[in-house]
């Protein structure tokens, strides 16, 4: 066996090289797959319920022989299929007992019991008899519903649901008790009023949302996604599961409608079309819009990131098309190619001209503004204030040979793994002919070479390397600056010449690889891609960059190089790193790891330890693609006040090495993030564990979010439309 130079004392290598992997195989089998067909998406329509109503301020709202009828501050109006339409407001005062205390919600079964919420209790009348107390003890010497009832309602099955601030809870038809507290996933307890549905959910409103409990599953719904107002006074559910809601601010209504993925998919897709991409070239990102939720006159930006977000939006398509066939996104495909391999052209021929293989960040039309304007006193504020080894140089935005476009400079690591991740399955699923092929084989070789030319790093035209993308042995290594990038980086440039070997046939390549592994060890540092401290740590974007890389290098590894069980090493490092993230409900990130990972193991010093990932991971993925909402406008969440969270203590803070300060970072009850419903994200990279996300509804998140999951678990045969 070759030896090593461990840099730092690192004496990993000698015991990996004792692991040895059963079962290998690349690609899960897709008998772990499960097949979706129709299921049922909620879709928030306040927006277009408001159209008639004498005022806003809505005080109660019912379902009557006529139809559904609410009270506002002036006067009371039905509902006629459009719009609302002023009607005369039928008494609906309730005889109950003055010393029974305020009466907060009335509910009956529709057959002889009747139940009243109160300031003093729960009470219950048969046949129209005598109101009677209830006592409802849990067993475990608690008493509940004992004063300030917020809510009551029987559920299609005889139950009786009650709210209070203590919790909620639920009688059988039998007269058996069941208890719901924040520590059983009750999101929230400032209840108003509670209804339930034919379809077995049960609401609840409450002064900051409303909240939905079925089959064992709490769902919040908070914010102007969901309602026109937190302010939820009174609610009332139809027999197809729609529910109404009266709030301070209008009319609220969510629908459940049956749809499949690939509706959901398409939906996506529909609005990166009209709505997302930019320029000719279709860079991908976040468009915003004047007027909060509607989708009229987008205004396109450019972002630091556009390389990668169009990538990963390019490495969907690659995947739908492998899934479909589908001409429409073999083309869609081929533009996400044709846009990357723009960043590196445009770079070249001009009065600043990087050296070849270099690849930009973004472009802007020459048409437009000057982007170098008041650029330089951004830069060094930044340096002054951020980041001391932040660049100063002049232009940031070098102007095209053509004179047609401001191309950004100082492109980052992030960047180079989205390239790489793209033309890898372009490479593989999309270029069928030997012309194609070629194409992505020129542009993989000129950025690889330039990185092996410039020791492993991307040089920008001022001649010195940019920014974050440094791999070079000497900083990676044995600079005190970059400690914290060894991992990663290492991680990065051993995917990208992998990668680069697969596409060109071009052994330089894989010597270049070899001599950072003999020489500089860089398969060992890749061992912790990362430095944290447990779940919710450290740069969430590192998490989006080492899945992409190893997904890339796993597809390419040898099982062995020289005797060495490499592979074997950074499928093992790969498990370590998903059993960090599995809490983050990722589908993309939980699909990366099973394609390798499923049904493998790995014999150590000590026996025999299972690589697959555990239970949950494939549920909790389809749950997310199935929990998107169809709006990805960035609606403001609010979740720091729920009573079901964990907050994750101190050391574990969302930087290298920042603390949590405050109690603004968390989980649910269930070990795991919030869904995908109740926050908002644009891309994967956004701190899951953050409790309140969002703005003002004026920017529109893109769906790669669930297009890249949705058509990679197609793929790999993990999701099955039916």
């Amino acid at each position: 066996m070759l030896k090593y130079r461990l840099p730092f004392g690192q004496q990993f290598l000698a015991w990996m090289s004792l692991i040895s992997i059963f079962a290998p195989g690349l690609v899960a089998s897709a008998e772990t797959g499960v097949t979706i067909g129709k299921y049922l998406q909620e879709v928030a329509c306040h927006r277009e319920m408001q159209s008639g109503l004498p005022a806003l301020d809505i005080t109660a709202i019912e379902r009557t022989t006529e139809g559904l009828v609410v009270r506002t501050s002036a006067g009371a109006a039905q509902w006629d299929g459009q719009k609302w339409v002023m009607c005369s407001a039928r008494d609906s005062s309730v005889e109950f007992p003055s010393d029974h205390g305020e009466l907060r919600q009335l509910s009956t079964d529709g057959v002889k019991r009747s139940a009243a919420a109160s300031s003093e209790g729960l009470f219950e009348r048969i046949h129209g008899q005598t109101w009677k107390l209830l006592h409802v003890d849990d067993g475990l010497g608690r008493r509940w519903a004992t004063q300030d009832v917020r809510g009551v309602a029987y559920d299609a099955d005889g139950g009786l649901w009650f709210a209070t601030m203590a919790g909620v809870g639920r009688r059988d038809a039998d007269g058996n008790w069941d208890f719901y507290e924040g520590k059983d996933g009750l999101p929230y307890n400032d209840f108003t009023c509670c209804a339930t549905g034919m379809d077995g959910s049960v609401w609840f409103g409450t002064r900051k949302g409303a909240i939905r409990y079925q089959d064992g599953m709490w769902a919040y719904r908070q914010g102007l996604r969901w309602l026109p107002n937190d302010d939820v006074r009174a609610m009332v559910v139809d027999d197809d599961g729609t529910a109404w809601f009266a709030t301070a601010s209008g009319v609220g209504c969510i629908r459940r409608r049956m749809m499949t993925l690939d509706e959901k998919a398409q939906h996506y897709e529909e609005i990166i079309e009209k709505f997302v991409k930019r320029t000719s070239y279709g860079y991908t990102d976040t468009p915003s819009f004047g007027q909060p939720g509607v989708m009229e006159r987008p205004r396109r930006h450019d972002s630091d990131n556009d390389g990668l977000w169009t990538a990963m939006y390019g490495v969907s398509q690659c995947f739908a098309y492998a899934v479909t066939g589908s001409e429409n996104y073999r083309q869609t495909a081929r533009k996400s190619f044709e846009a990357l391999r723009f960043l590196q052209t445009v770079t070249q021929g001009g009065e600043h001209a990087p050296p070849l293989g270099y690849v930009a960040r973004t472009i802007l039309s020459t048409s437009g503004r000057d982007p170098n304007q008041g650029r330089l006193a951004l830069d060094e504020q930044m340096k002054a204030t951020r980041d001391r080894l932040w660049k100063i140089y002049e232009p940031r935005w070098p102007v095209s040979a053509d004179g047609k476009w401001y191309w950004k400079s100082d492109t980052s690591s992030d960047e180079l793994d989205g390239h790489y991740f793209l033309y890898a399955q372009y490479y593989d699923l999309v270029a069928k002919s030997e012309v194609e092929k070629e194409e992505v084989r020129l542009v993989v070789r000129r950025l690889t070479d330039h990185l092996i030319e410039h020791d492993y790093t991307l040089t920008d035209h001022d001649g010195r390397p940019t920014r974050w993308a440094n791999f070079r042995p000497s900083s990676i290594n044995y600079d005190y600056d970059w400690m914290t990038e060894r991992g990663l980086n290492s991680l990065s440039v051993l995917s990208y010449l992998v990668t680069a070997h697969h596409i060109t046939g071009d052994d330089k390549y894989w010597q270049a690889f070899l001599r950072l592994m003999r020489q500089h060890s860089y398969h060992t540092n890749a061992m912790v891609p990362k430095m944290q401290r447990g779940i919710g740590s450290g740069n969430q974007s590192d998490d989006e960059m080492a899945f992409m890389s190893f997904y890339n290098l796993l597809k390419y590894l040898p099982e062995t190089v020289e005797g060495v069980p490499v592979r074997q090493q950074f499928l093992a490092a790969f498990y370590w790193y998903w059993t960090v993230e599995q809490p983050e409900r990722n589908p993309f990130f939980h699909f990366s790891y099973a394609v390798y990972g499923l049904g493998q193991s790995i014999r150590d010093p000590f026996g025999e330890q299972s690589l697959s990932p555990w239970g949950g991971w494939l549920e909790d993925s389809v749950d997310a693609l199935k929990d998107f909402p169809l709006d990805r406008f960035d609606w403001s969440h609010e979740n720091s006040h729920r009573i079901d969270l964990i907050h994750l203590p101190t050391q574990q803070g969302p930087g290298t090495l920042d603390n949590n300060v405050g109690t603004a970072r968390g989980m649910r009850v269930d070990g795991k993030v919030l869904p995908v419903s109740e926050r908002h994200f644009a891309h994967w990279n956004t701190d899951p564990w953050r409790y309140d996300t969002g703005g003002q509804g004026h920017n529109l998140a893109n769906g790669t979010v669930f297009l890249l999951p949705y058509y990679m678990g197609r793929y790999h045969g993990f999701v099955m439309d039916q």
